[in-house]
């Protein structure tokens, strides 16, 4: 087991942060940053793991989460980090995964440059965590389908060109009752939501999706009928694992900017990391982020050699996202008055942060995961 970069992903790696080095950003930037998100194409982070032959870098997911780390680490922008990973992990991989080639070669060229923003939408109000108690339902005309329903919380939902969709097509057979389809955000019967205002996160914009009567044809089916909750969960394994990534690039950034600041601030003739009180923050800062990538880059090394199970993702999703949140509490501590002051983006890194116990499934569903994996 062998986690550390070789050198294509180090050159990866490496030309991802340059890119990113002098580029301007809003650390609360509160409108989709197109330029931005342009520039994430060219780089070709929007299609990491797509083949090469659909426009894509053809990476495997050890490689894919080396590329996000590095967009965590050099982007001041986590909102765009995180519509980049719903991107890629919620809307693209299902395809890569388990489409068709007619279907792979329709959507992932697009999606791969960045010229089609994709969405992922499995979540409704009336389900949450609980995600196969959803509503919305496919019904068979002809070679196709109708779609019904609503959905809820999804990212990039105002501003999706294409939507990765599960619904219910057979509610009476259990695991094999949902599909995922492939829905155009511009046909007849779509509608959205205004995008909705979030404690962080603020560039990935949010919103609601509905389906009227939405015809989607039979080729937009990802997989097979009653497939959808087996899509997901594929899904669900490189989203909790990858996305992640990107977090930790965050924490390494994190983690050097209060060490500079512990070294460079005196008080009482003497620079503050000196004191425990701050010298012992930072070492469990350290302690979480080596931690959590270890965790993390295990998760992707049993993606790419097909032994991944949900334990794995849950136990990487649930330690770096409150991994996360104990980090930005203390990196605000050892920032002292400035972290509370916005200029600084001290305080915004905590809020971009909390929602990372929430999505891709709570702490608590994943505390759930583990358990029923220990047998309880």
């Amino acid at each position: 087991m062998e986690f550390s970069r070789d050198a294509v992903q180090q050159e990866l790696y490496e030309r991802i942060v340059a890119a990113w080095r002098d580029r301007p950003a809003a650390p609360d930037a509160s409108e989709f940053p197109r330029d931005e998100w342009d520039a994430c194409g060219r780089l070709g982070l929007l299609g990491l793991a797509v083949p090469r032959q659909y426009g894509g870098l053809g990476a495997d997911c050890a490689t894919t989460a080396y590329a996000l780390e590095a967009l965590g680490y050099a982007c001041a922008d986590a909102g765009l980090v995180f519509a980049a990973c719903a991107h890629l992990l919620a809307a693209v991989m299902p395809i890569v995964e388990m489409g068709g080639e007619r279907l792979k070669a329709a959507c992932l060229p697009d999606l791969a440059s960045g010229r089609s923003v994709g969405a992922g939408a499995m979540t409704e109000i009336g389900a949450g965590s609980d995600v196969f108690a959803m509503s919305t339902t496919a019904i068979r005309d002809g070679d196709g389908y109708r779609l019904n329903g609503e959905k809820a919380f999804i990212t990039n939902a105002p501003i999706a060109d294409v939507m990765v969709v599960y619904a219910v097509t057979n509610p009476n057979h259990g695991y094999w009752r949902s599909s995922a389809f492939v829905v155009d955000g511009s046909q007849p019967g779509v509608s959205r939501g205004a995008a909705v205002r979030k404690i962080g996160l603020h560039s990935a914009t949010v919103g609601c999706l509905r389906f009227d009567d939405c015809y989607v044809p039979g080729d937009r089916l990802i997989g097979k009928e009653g497939q959808g909750a087996a899509v997901f969960e594929r899904a669900m394994r490189w989203e909790r694992s990858c996305l992640f990534a990107a977090w930790i690039g965050l924490m390494q950034r994190q983690l050097e900017r209060c060490v500079e600041v512990a070294k460079g601030t005196k008080r009482f003739a003497r620079p503050i990391g000196k004191n425990q009180g701050v010298a012992f923050r930072l070492a469990d800062m350290k302690l979480r982020l080596e931690a959590s990538r270890l965790l993390v880059y295990r998760a992707c090394w049993h993606v790419d050699t097909g032994d991944a199970t949900r334990l794995d993702s849950s136990l990487a999703k649930l330690a770096v996202s409150e991994a996360a949140i104990q980090s930005s509490l203390d990196a605000i501590q050892i920032h002292g008055a400035r972290g509370i002051v916005e200029e600084t983006g001290i305080a915004c890194q905590l809020r971009d942060m909390v929602p990372g116990a929430i999505y891709s499934g709570t702490s608590e569903m994943q505390r759930d995961i583990i358990c029923a994996e220990l047998g309880l």
